[in-house]
Parts: structure tokens; C-alpha cells; sequence
């Protein structure tokens, strides 16, 4: 598959590189952009792609359970001996009809194993090395939501993606004296392949253009003042940016990549 920037392709050779959700969307960007660089990349999901690409190591396994969290680790410490760069790509939301009452513990559980514990226990089982090497970066993936969250039942998502932010950035302090740098980068909307499927479903029933589905999610949210949703790839070179020595004096940091809908940092 082609990529839309130019990439150094000994950027990361040698390094290794996990990116969790790597399957689609954002974190199949950052698999792409990390391979066109040389590391070495694995992934995770619950399922492989149908176009895989052979050379990626996979983890069939849901993180979102302690027991796929291990069998991550397990795997990624049998081929590897561990890692020299953690991306908690992995996330998701409820899209119940209702607000805040439709949410159930069984819900609240479920969002939070996966956009906090899942992250959580692979850092548990990745950072150690990390810091006993004295070297490493660790990026969690979080979203706008949790600065602008609504009252519906995205809001167990908001919550528990404001959970990972606070998280990050008392982990970056704990290892930053290590060498280890932890940061995060939250997202606005961005058009993935998924993104763009509820492009297609609004346009279908609602009897509208795509362009006009499209401008209705951007109303949702507030409005995007460069005029248009972000590219998967743009996200990944960001992860890229942070993951390099380049931003070897940014730890604790979280950026946001919303093409401007929130009004201030």
C-alpha cells in the first residue's frame, strides 16, 4: 500500500515496535510507518487482516482481558526479549442509544478494560525491560473526547480515556529517571476506514452526499477550523516524530491532532 509522506528507511532498523489495533484504521498506518522505516513490527488484534502483511509478527489476542494481555507480552518476550517502542493504539466506545443512565457497570467495565487496563498491562509487562535497559518510549492513543465529552454513552469512553491521560502522565514521571519517555497523542476525527463506513451509513439513511454525511459529524463535534477530517497517516507520523530521538526532551506531553476543534490546549 502506498504512503502518502516520504520516510528515511533506516529511521528505527533495529528497534522494535508493537503496535497495538494494527489491523486498521490509525495503528495500520503506524504498523506501515514504522516497517517503511526498518524497525521490527508487531501487532495485536482479535482477528488478523485479510491482507496482513506476512512480515509483521501478529498476536491474535484481545487485550482488553488479562489473559490476552498476557498472551501478548508472552509472545512478544519469546520472539523478542522485549521492546523499544510501545504504541497503546487499541480503543473504543459504546454506541448505545441513550445517555448516561443506559450505561451499565457491565458497560462502564467493559470501556475501561478496554481504553485504560489494556494499556495498563502492557506497560506493566513491556516497561520494566524498558527501564532496565534505560531506554525506551511508550505512546498511548486517547481522543479529543476526553476534553470535549458528551452526555451520551460515549461518555464511559471520555471518562476512561481522561483516566489514561492522568495515567500517562504520572507514568512519564516515574520513568522519565530511567531514560524511558511516555506521551500521548489524542486525535479528533480522523477519517478511517471505519470512520468512513459511518460516512456511508449517515449518507444512506438520511438521503444525503457523502460530503454532506461528513459535514454532519464535523458539526457534531464542533467544527474542524482547517476544513477537513485528518488522515490515518498523519497520526502515524506524529507516533513516528515522538517515538524518534528527535523528541528526545518530550516526555509527559499530550498532543492533540483535532485539525483545531478544540478552541485552546
Amino acid at each position: 500500500m502506498s504512503y502518502p509522506f516520504s520516510v528515511h528507511t533506516d529511521e528505527f532498523k533495529g528497534k522494535r515496535v508493537l503496535v497495538t489495533g494494527g489491523t486498521k484504521g490509525m495503528g495500520e498506518a503506524m504498523v506501515r510507518r514504522f516497517q517503511l522505516a526498518g524497525a521490527a513490527v508487531a501487532t495485536t488484534a482479535r482477528a488478523p487482516s485479510p491482507t496482513a502483511d506476512a512480515s509483521v509478527l501478529f498476536v491474535e489476542a484481545d487485550i482488553a482481558t488479562a489473559p490476552g494481555a498476557q498472551e501478548v507480552i508472552d509472545r512478544i518476550h519469546g520472539a523478542w526479549r522485549g521492546l523499544d517502542i510501545l504504541i497503546n493504539n487499541v480503543g473504543a466506545a459504546q454506541t448505545k442509544p441513550g445517555g448516561f443512565e443506559a450505561l451499565s457497570d457491565e458497560d462502564w467495565l467493559a470501556t475501561l478494560n478496554v481504553n485504560l487496563l489494556g494499556a495498563v498491562r502492557l506497560d506493566r509487562g513491556f516497561v520494566p525491560g524498558m527501564i532496565e535497559r534505560r531506554s525506551g518510549v511508550v505512546i498511548h492513543v486517547s481522543s479529543i473526547s476526553h476534553r470535549l465529552p458528551f452526555a451520551n454513552s460515549t461518555l464511559s469512553y471520555a471518562a476512561a480515556k481522561g483516566a489514561l491521560r492522568s495515567y500517562s502522565k504520572g507514568l512519564s514521571k516515574g520513568v522519565a529517571p530511567h531514560g524511558v519517555r511516555v506521551t500521548m497523542i489524542s486525535p479528533g476525527f480522523i477519517e478511517t476506514s471505519g470512520a468512513h463506513g459511518m460516512i456511508r451509513n449517515i449518507a444512506r439513511d438520511h438521503g444525503v452526499s457523502e460530503d454532506a454525511a461528513r459535514q454532519q459529524i464535523v458539526d457534531r463535534i464542533g467544527g474542524i477550523p482547517l476544513g477537513r477530517p485528518g488522515l490515518p497517516e498523519e497520526v502515524a507520523e506524529l507516533a513516528a516524530f515522538l517515538a524518534s530521538d528527535r523528541a528526545g526532551f518530550i516526555t509527559g506531553a499530550d498532543y492533540v491532532v483535532d485539525g483545531g476543534t478544540i478552541p485552546t490546549v
